[in-house]
């Protein structure tokens, strides 16, 4: 009976690693179809090279420090246990990459190539996994400090905020170091619209990270012994809340449509398994607003030319869901209890926190040495032909 457990463990978590990494072509088509034609290239290849980089830090580094695990022993030894020990390495990596990911959509059209992937090495190799540890391994005795202080652990389930809002805020001091793209915002006041190249694909991409999610959120129980399907549900309900608000505030807006669902399951990973579906879906709708909300403030009131709106999306409904999770976890709500509002908001400040340090540390050190932002020229022709050398759809063939 071990070894069936063994296995069907090392089966489930894989399952979630496969549909968590599937998450990525959804990350990709996303800011494919959101930015301009002239940079759909980079948004693709962009997504695939940063998951590769985060691969290695992540073996080689980061899973050491978020959990004191590494990986260079001998083949016999990594196989034991059906090799789950790897097998959730493959399943948090995809966690751990997101956050590349994330701030991939922020800096679009205007960040330099190799210069992001030095950036995505230090975040995914050592900034990620202080906190990811900190939380979800007590490391440096986080979690001990929490319950201390607020009387109860800062419960994150499947990363609100060690993966969302930490990416979001990361992502926000890096659209702020870089500047907004050209001739976004003008001398006189005028503003560039710079629409969606595809809507189509926003569309794709957004029901690929939607599907993903449940893997995501589904399988942080990381052992088949755990599964709930509360949190499948509750992830559902989120979803659907943050669809309805996001559309109806949005004025049938596809773009905020179809980010609307994305916003509440990023604000339900946190609570989703201790919340009621009612409370799930009222926590939904108001990331929804929240998205909308800040995404037309940022854009048009305060010039933050932030390209697919990752803070308000990961960084603002991540932080949401980490205090919604203390009070639409409370059994006065319909919750399972054993979490407290206190804890809940202290942990996500200090995630928040957490994040704007470590995003300005590295972005700040390399636009100071090697530089962050492709040249104007560089820019004006698109980062598909000044960094990659072809276009989405090559205007002429090739003959011989």
């Amino acid at each position: 009976m071990d070894s069936i457990k063994q296995g069907a463990d090392a089966l489930f978590i894989l399952l979630g690693a496969i549909m968590v990494l599937a998450m990525h072509a959804g990350f990709a088509f996303l800011e494919l179809g959101t930015v301009r034609k002239k940079n759909q290239v980079n948004a693709l290849v962009k997504i695939l090279v940063d998951f590769a980089v985060s691969t290695v830090s992540y073996f080689f580094v980061g899973y050491a420090v978020a959990y004191g695990t590494g990986f260079m022993v001998g083949a016999e030894t990594l196989a034991a246990k059906n090799g789950y020990e790897l097998v959730k390495f493959f399943f948090l990596l995809t966690f751990a990459a997101a956050i590349p990911a994330i701030v991939s959509g922020g800096i679009a059209e205007r960040a330099r190539f190799n210069p992001q992937l030095l950036a995505t090495a230090v975040l995914v190799g050592l900034a990620y996994p202080l906190f990811e540890g900190a939380v979800w391994s007590n490391k440096f005795g986080f979690q001990d400090w929490i319950k201390s202080v607020a009387g109860a652990e800062f419960h994150d389930f499947a990363g609100s905020v060690v993966v969302h809002a930490v990416g979001g805020w990361i992502g926000l001091v890096a659209v702020l170091l870089l500047g907004p793209r050209s001739n976004r915002y003008r001398k006189d006041g005028a503003i560039s619209a710079h629409p969606p190249s595809s809507i189509p694909f926003l569309a794709l991409g957004a029901w690929i990270l939607a599907v993903g999610w449940f893997g995501f959120n589904v399988m942080s129980a990381q052992t088949l012994d755990k599964i709930s399907g509360l949190v499948a549900v509750n992830s559902l309900m989120a979803m659907v809340g943050g669809t309805l608000v996001a559309t109806l505030m949005g004025r049938n807006d596809p773009g905020f449509a179809y980010n609307g669902p994305l916003a509440g399951l990023v604000a339900v990973c946190a609570g989703s398994d201790l919340m009621h579906p009612a409370g799930a879906l009222v926590v939904g709708g108001i990331a929804g607003a929240i998205f909308v909300q800040l995404f037309t403030l940022t854009q048009n009131r305060w010039k933050i030319d932030d390209v697919l709106g990752v803070w308000p999306l990961h960084g603002l409904c991540g932080a949401w869901g980490g205090i919604a999770c203390g009070i639409f976890g409370q059994q006065s709500l319909g919750g399972l209890g054993g979490v407290s509002f206190g804890a809940q908001l202290l942990g996500t400040l200090v995630g928040v926190g957490w994040a704007l340090v470590s995003g300005l540390v590295v972005y700040g050190l390399i636009r100071l040495t090697v530089g962050l932002r492709m040249t104007q020229e560089e820019e004006f022709e698109g980062a598909d032909l000044s960094i990659h050398r072809i276009g989405s759809t090559p205007d002429r063939e090739v003959s011989w």
